[in-house]
């Protein structure tokens, strides 16, 4: 689905990394793996080191954590927020909505909408186009976009087809109304049947958890984990990627009637370093445009690894110049979404520690 918007601009982004780094080669005992065949992964993969929050830190501690920042700081004025959105796959309870949880916290004001977007890979342009939706409405003049998940606890120590890319984080993008005329063009898809490429088989109500669903199973490739483990098919996955992202990505650019070469940043979701560079080549573009180095340093926070991609990648620099940029996710659902935007002069792009 083709979708446009007009202005509208990013005007902050602040990403919050939990302090507990983990090195790959700390974990590598536990798996079923030879050390040698581990550390070639480590280098096919990018892996390096990730970020895991802290026991019972759940994604809106992160959160909290990055609004009092801005508040604290003047950079962000608490009664100019009015709509509060939280895109995530590990909220901190079925119900009440996180969302609402957050603004109660902070006794923000009644008159704005609160609301919870499940979604994982490509939770950070969903959560964009959502927001550019609101942004629509006269009433609407500043979204605060939360993309968060704390994914860690749901992933076995045993697998290492997961646990050595899995990190957590959040963050915080403002959203906001302007008259700068510049179009904002957007593509979303979804195939469901691929669903269960990436899931998390029970805990909700159609397989509740019990001590049978946690009792752990070792799969042909010597992966161990549960029900209540997450299981990616990696195979599955990695050929979805492929085949629809690059599709996707030149049909944006044939809309905006612009050539590969003529956006300067690809901030893609970071699955692994080696998916990414599959994807730079078949798009056509130098890797040095698509950075890859998010899950190397911090881990797959899942959608939220294209915010981190930006603030590692620019920081300052974005708040001085403006670059064209191709966002995308891809993976969870199935789902695979991009948008094309002129980002800069932004009034913060940081990274904090949580």
């Amino acid at each position: 689905m083709d979708l446009k918007f007009r202005n509208k601009r990013i005007s902050g982004i602040l990403t919050v990394l939990p302090k507990r780094i983990v090195p790959f080669e700390e974990e590598m005992g536990d798996y079923n793996f030879p050390e040698k065949k581990s550390l070639r992964l480590k280098k096919v993969m990018g892996y390096n080191t990730h970020r895991i929050a802290a026991e019972g830190q759940c994604s809106s501690d992160f959160c909290i954590h990055g609004l009092q920042y801005l508040f604290d700081r003047s950079l962000l004025d608490k009664d100019s927020i009015d709509a509060l959105l939280f895109v995530s796959q590990s909220p901190d309870y079925y119900l009440p909505p996180t969302s609402n949880l957050i603004q109660g916290h902070f006794g923000l004001k009644h008159d704005m909408i609160c609301l919870d977007i499940n979604q994982g890979c490509a939770g950070f342009e969903i959560g964009l186009i959502q927001a550019f939706m609101l942004l629509e409405q006269e009433s609407i003049n500043r979204v605060v976009l939360l993309n968060a998940d704390v994914l860690s606890p749901k992933v076995s120590k045993h697998d290492r087809n997961s646990r050595p890319l899995m990190g957590d984080a959040a963050s915080i993008t403002i959203v906001d109304s302007c008259d700068n005329g510049e179009d904002i063009l957007c593509s979303v898809n979804m195939d469901g049947t691929g669903a269960k490429a990436i899931m998390i088989p029970a805990g909700g109500f159609r397989i509740p958890s019990t001590p049978e669903t946690a009792i752990e199973q070792e799969d042909v490739a010597g992966n161990s984990r549960s029900l209540n483990n997450l299981v990616m098919q990696g195979d599955d996955v990695f050929n979805f990627a492929q085949r629809e992202v690059p599709p996707m990505i030149l049909h944006l650019l044939e809309r905006a009637n612009l050539s590969a070469n003529d956006i300067d940043w690809y901030m893609f979701h970071q699955p692994n370093k080696f998916m990414l560079n599959k994807l730079a080549d078949a798009i056509g573009i130098p890797y040095e445009k698509m950075p890859s180095n998010i899950v190397e340093n911090f881990g797959n926070a899942s959608g939220v690894t294209v915010p981190t991609c930006i603030t590692y990648n620019l920081g300052e620099k974005l708040t001085e110049h403006t670059y064209k940029m191709c966002m995308a996710g891809f993976g969870v659902g199935l789902t695979w979404s991009s948008i094309l935007i002129n980002v800069g002069k932004l009034n913060f792009n940081r990274i904090i520690d949580f």
